[in-house]
């Protein structure tokens, strides 16, 4: 990957932006974190050890809500069904399927509720990856077909869970009160040991709000993600969208406070902040604007649903129903889902419709469109 970052650096005139940095770093074919073929989703690091002292562990980097407990996808699945009926359509869109545990507990749950689904696609750009939503989802491949390209017309329900986070940002630095765009140079042969550095670059580029005071400032901006969102409203005719991740609204994103940006790494269940160390072999992922995406949809002509908190999103959606019935490990692990100081809070849900507005169910109580 070193090798990779070096000739791809000096191609581009010896400086690269972060957002070419990361994209690099996760999806360059064969080498990047998504695309290299490594295990990145589970419980637990690998060498962890269980209460009989038994080494466990399937050496995975960060688990997420599908692998956690079936009763997400459950809950999801009930959204989406309505969603189905209020649009008409009877297809579903899925973006970064990871593991593949998310359509699967979505198509089980789905099949037992009597909805009928035409077709699954999964939007993978992770060759690896795709190999193993095939195992996972061997009961379903009459249903579920894989694609790396969106056609120039969709119709049905999107879904994403943590994708926005894994898209490339821009990195601004505001130094003794001049505005910057942060980049990644090579300097290997004055450091063979850290041969990434970062390097900064006057631009005329600004976060969407003005952030208040004349400290030292960085933050990220979203235009790959933002382009993603108007890219979905173009070519999604009719049909809906539900977007999961963790983020804030815009005041909260650029708020004078949050000082230090929010990209962070992930590997082996450990979390740091320094992506120019092991590349490649780590997960980079930045906050999610929810601003930003409720008003790219708007401007690509989706009206939205709702925005709130995973917590009331999965409360809504009956989890807390299914939880009654469910074992203790998956009660447990629920409860990781909507816990305030777990995902409850961490994470938020905003849904979009093609096509007239009705009233989703995930936004029926605590519904904070009017913080976006």
């Amino acid at each position: 990957m070193l090798t990779h970052l070096q000739h791809f650096i000096a191609a581009h005139g010896g400086w690269i932006g972060f957002d070419d940095f990361m994209a690099q770093a996760l999806y360059a074919p064969g080498l990047g974190y998504y695309s290299g073929g490594g295990t990145v989703f589970g419980a637990m690091p690998q060498g962890v050890r269980n209460a009989a002292g038994e080494v466990v562990g399937a050496g995975s980097d960060f688990v997420t809500a599908p692998e956690l407990t079936p009763l997400f996808g459950q809950a999801l699945a009930r959204q989406v069904a309505q969603a189905l009926e209020a649009t008409g359509t009877d297809e579903i869109w899925e973006f970064g399927a990871g593991s593949g545990a998310l359509a699967l507990h979505m198509l089980d749950a789905l099949e037992a509720l009597g909805v009928a689904v035409r077709r699954y696609t999964i939007v993978d750009l992770s060759s690896p990856l795709k190999a193993r939503q095939q195992a996972t989802l061997r009961r379903h491949l009459g249903t579920v077909q894989w694609v790396d390209a969106l056609p120039d017309a969709m119709h049905g329900v999107v879904v994403g869970n943590e994708v926005l986070d894994a898209m490339p940002v821009k990195l601004l630095a505001r130094v003794k009160g001049v505005w910057f765009e942060r980049g990644v140079v090579w300097h290997g042969e004055a450091d063979p040991a850290n041969p990434l550095a970062w390097a900064d670059r006057p631009t005329d580029l600004r976060p969407p709000l003005e952030v208040i005071g004349e400290h030292d400032y960085l933050t990220e901006i979203h235009p790959q993600g933002e382009a993603f969102i108007r890219t979905l409203g173009e070519r999604l005719q009719t049909g809906a969208i539900f977007l999961l991740d963790y983020g804030f609204p815009e005041a909260e994103y650029y708020h004078p406070q949050r000082h230090m940006g929010t990209v962070m790494c992930h590997q082996a269940h450990q979390a740091d902040g320094n992506p120019l160390v092991d590349v490649g072999a780590k997960d980079i992922t930045a906050h999610v604007n929810f601003t930003g995406i409720g008003v790219a949809a708007q401007d690509a002509g989706l009206e939205v649903l709702g925005y709130t908190s995973q917590a009331h999103f999965l409360m809504n959606c009956g989890l807390v129903d299914a939880m009654q019935a469910a074992s203790l490990a998956d009660r447990a692990a629920a409860q990781k889902l909507i816990l305030e100081h777990e995902m409850g809070e961490f994470f938020k849900v905003i849904g979009l419709t093609q096509g007239p507005y009705w009233e989703a169910m995930g936004f029926s109580r605590g519904d904070r469109t009017h913080r976006l």
